[in-house]
């Protein structure tokens, strides 16, 4: 167990989403695990989570991702 817990310190203007609260926060307040940031505006990061998903649609449609045998069954 550590005794000194290091405070993650941002840098003013950074704006984070908070995975755990599921709020915004400027500067880093929860750890790095839990968080997706930083971003540059405080909307950019009340977006996030819309942001992941349209990201994760991409990726899962783009053929450069896929082998052309994939089979799998989606679970």
């Amino acid at each position: 167990m550590a005794l000194f817990k290091k405070r993650t310190v941002g840098k003013p203007g950074e704006w984070f989403y908070c995975l755990e609260h599921h709020e915004v926060e400027e500067g880093p307040e929860c750890p790095a695990k839990n968080r997706f940031g930083p971003y540059t505006s405080r909307a950019e990061a009340g977006r996030a989570m819309e942001t992941a998903r349209e990201r994760d649609l991409q990726w899962e449609n783009d053929p450069r991702w896929h082998d052309p045998d994939d089979t799998r069954a989606d679970d």
